[in-house]
């Protein structure tokens, strides 16, 4: 099994703060999201991307990989290699799972891939007889989405597959294509229920269910506030000082936004109905200003602020004057 390096993943420095991680996070998810990259292999890269932001954004996961990433990757590869694990045998890092092999040998398996019937533990007794009967076992699996994805209902495929073992014990890997309608407004952490498309039973027992969790994936521009959405909108001084009119991003196309005269930053203007689609409507898009200062190395731009500092510094704190 090959030691996984979180930190070249996410093309962070080891030593990277929780705002450096995310930040890097968002930006390669978005790269290599499967419905808007075209890698060819852009869905097991985004695995990756995501397995590393699981790990480094815990304190308490980091840390106990960064003690392991001390130790060495290569001995850690070389003892679950000595040990074995259920995924080690899979084509792929991930198989059919959200998160890798190492993952799962590191913190737990409680995501590894959904196994048949009788995998865990059942002796060969169990299947004795073409005659058991018993029904398939669920199965959940991670479904990522994009924050536009939540305006309307879309479809989405997804692939899956599981382990069977018939009555008499014997092991097959069963292989699954859905194409699924996601309704507007799923929410993170939601899950959808699809009847039937779970592990297959045995004998003549129903088929167990297929759960798609709900993940939103981090979007480049906005940040989420329950139902309503944020966009910081960089402005220069004389722009909040005069006020000006621009294109404002949504998750719908632009909207024309004035910003007033004698604005502040931080100051928030709310565009009504542009937010996420949820049960009683649409949440709002709030637009933070914030000011960004010109590049002040000419000289001419240095005497036009000194000018301003000398009219105007000292009066906007009045109120600290004893």
């Amino acid at each position: 099994m090959d030691f996984q390096d979180y930190y070249k993943i996410l093309l962070v420095a080891p030593g990277a703060d929780s705002e450096t991680i995310k930040t890097a996070y968002r930006k390669l998810a978005r790269k290599y999201h499967p419905d808007v990259s075209g890698h060819h292999e852009a869905e097991e890269k985004f695995k990756q991307i995501a397995e590393a932001y699981e790990v480094l954004k815990d304190p308490n996961k980091r840390a106990q990989y960064d003690q392991l990433r001390e130790s060495a990757a290569q001995g850690y590869g070389q003892r679950q290699a000595q040990g074995g694990t259920a995924q080690q045998n899979s084509q792929s890092a991930f198989g059919q799972g959200r998160f890798s092999a190492f993952f799962s040998s590191l913190f737990g398996g409680a995501d590894q891939p959904a196994q048949g019937v009788g995998t865990h533990g059942s002796s060969q007794q169990d299947f004795s007889t073409s005659n058991s009967v018993r029904k398939g076992q669920d199965i959940e699996t991670e479904l990522q989405i994009s924050l536009e994805d939540r305006l309307t209902t879309t479809t989405k495929r997804i692939s899956y597959s599981f382990s069977h073992r018939d009555g008499w014990g014997r092991a097959s890997q069963v292989s699954k294509i859905l194409n699924v309608k996601i309704p507007a407004g799923v929410v993170d952490g939601e899950r959808i229920r699809l009847k039937g498309q779970g592990a297959q039973g045995l004998g003549d027992a129903p088929p167990g269910d297929l759960y798609l969790r709900i993940h939103l994936v981090p979007h480049s521009l906005f940040e989420v506030e329950a139902q309503d959405l944020i966009v910081i909108v960089p402005l220069a001084p004389w722009e909040v000082a005069l006020g000006t009119s621009l294109e404002l991003p949504t998750l719908s196309g632009k909207v024309k936004l004035r910003i007033p005269s004698n604005s502040q930053t931080g100051q928030r203007l709310r565009i009504k109905g542009k937010g996420l689609v949820h049960k009683d409507g649409q949440g709002d898009l709030y637009a933070v200003l914030k000011v960004v200062m010109p590049d002040s190395g000419s000289e001419e731009i240095k005497q036009y602020w000194q000018q301003q500092a000398g009219a105007t510094a000292s009066g906007s704190r009045m109120e600290w004057r004893g």
